[in-house]
């Protein structure tokens, strides 16, 4: 008979301390900001901020999955000696580089503060505000090693506040913006000033200091992403289309509801959800009747378009130009198939991935922070023997935008993985995989 275990075993020792409770945080200390709406307004939130020192904590407020831009619809910023500000920036016209010029001039004085910084910085740069010193929270996170660096996580663990989410996903296009959501985006910026020294303080610990500031200065020249040419292929459930007519459809369906949802500024799948294009692009009907026989189409709003999606249809099937089922491939294949059409880069890119691996652990840097996965699947990929190992993997991450401190502790890394595994031969000829059709 096992013996019961003892309250000790169960609860922990009987003089062990509670775990600390975290303090609520559910309004700001000086009440919420009034909502700075109009060129007047915006200027004198300007001046407030002026009056202030030291860094500006910031963040931005979308309508992602209602919106079909990335625009900010609230600007939320706080300084030292001046308190929080909350801005609206829309309704301008064009004339909303000029209005929100004045705060974009007293931004240029200090450093920015914001929590994941890059989902951030495209909507703020399109208002003209752009950072000359940044400090990314979330990433200073990563780069301390903390399971969890979403913003009320890291409040919590390091300032011992508990933040109430609730309205991140709402729909912040919508006028005029309610009370407790005003009240939610003050809080986002209150203590990001403190969560900046505090997580700064674990990275100096840590001997990380440097690091941090190559990242953030990496991310805040960083140049935008271009747009990829064949974003239709991304469409949900496209895996299951592979008749080439059929992907015409799903480009000629994708492409009309984006230009809808671009002109009226929705999201596309409040237009059309891509399990619809799917289906249409599957089935071809060719009258009113069978398309709206069809799932979503047959609901009233869907009904009274229903000619716009026939008429892309009806082009689907007259295009000559008809796209193949596998996607233009742009570096290596995925990794799954390596073993099968180059077995050397498979075995590269294992010892690569062990090694990494090993090596996060040791500096408590996820992985992916250490170099991003691309970078190390495109070097085993193309590798080729050469005398001097070092200085070709340094030369190649250069070159893969790598910041000094990732190459100085990866580096060592990949060339010890390229060197053990020098004697495998290589494979002569492509073995032609399947999954490629």
């Amino acid at each position: 008979m096992t013996d019961a275990p003892s309250p000790e075993a169960e609860d922990g020792p009987a003089d062990a301390e509670p775990e600390p409770q975290a303090t609520p945080l559910l309004a700001p200390a000086d009440g919420v900001p009034p909502l700075a709406i109009y060129p007047s307004d915006i200027a004198r939130a300007a001046e407030f901020l002026a009056s202030g020192h030291g860094p500006f904590a910031i963040d931005a407020e979308r309508a992602s999955g209602f919106r079909y831009s990335n625009r900010a619809y609230l600007v939320q910023i706080r300084r030292a000696g001046a308190g929080s500000v909350l801005i609206d920036p829309v309704n301008h016209g064009g004339d909303a580089l000029a209005v929100m010029a004045p705060v974009a001039r007293v931004l240029g004085d200090d450093e920015w503060v914001l929590h994941a910084a890059d989902q951030d910085l495209p909507c703020l740069a399109e208002i003209g505000m752009t950072p000359p010193r940044l400090y990314d929270t979330e990433l200073a996170g990563r780069l301390a090693g903390f399971d969890r660096v979403n913003l009320a996580a890291m409040v919590e663990r390091l300032l011992g506040l508990h933040l109430v989410k609730g309205h991140g996903a709402a729909d912040w296009s919508k006028r005029p913006l309610p009370a407790e959501w005003l009240n939610y985006a003050a809080l986002d910026v209150e203590v990001l000033l403190e969560l900046r020294d505090a997580v700064a303080a674990v990275l100096e610990e840590q001997g990380k200091t440097d690091w941090a500031a190559q990242e953030f200065e990496y991310l805040r020249t960083l140049a935008p992403t271009p747009t990829r040419r064949d974003r239709w292929r991304k469409t949900s459930g496209i895996h299951k289309v592979r008749n080439p007519r059929a992907l015409a459809a799903v480009r000629e369906l994708w492409s009309t509801r984006d230009g809808i949802a671009q002109r009226r500024d929705i999201a596309p799948g409040r237009i059309l959800p891509d399990s619809a294009i799917v289906n249409a692009a599957t089935e071809d009907p060719d009258t009113v009747a069978k398309l709206t026989a069809l799932p979503i189409f047959g609901g009233g709003r869907q009904r009274r378009t229903a000619q716009v999606w026939l008429d892309a249809l009806a082009r689907a099937r007259a295009s000559e130009d008809l796209p193949t089922s596998s996607e233009p491939q742009n570096g290596p294949p995925p990794a799954a198939r390596w073993s099968r059409r180059k077995p050397e880069a498979a075995a590269r890119l294992e010892a690569a991935r062990a090694g990494l691996t090993e090596l996060s652990q040791r500096v408590s840097v996820p992985p992916e922070n250490l170099l991003t996965p691309d970078t190390v699947r495109r070097l085993c990929w193309d590798w080729q023997p050469v005398p001097d190992v070092a200085t070709t993997v340094d030369d190649f991450l250069i070159a893969s935008h790598a910041r000094p401190w990732q190459r100085e502790l990866t580096g060592p890394v990949l060339v010890a993985a390229l060197t053990a595994t020098a004697d495998i031969p290589a494979t002569d000829a492509a073995v032609e995989d399947p999954a490629d059709g």
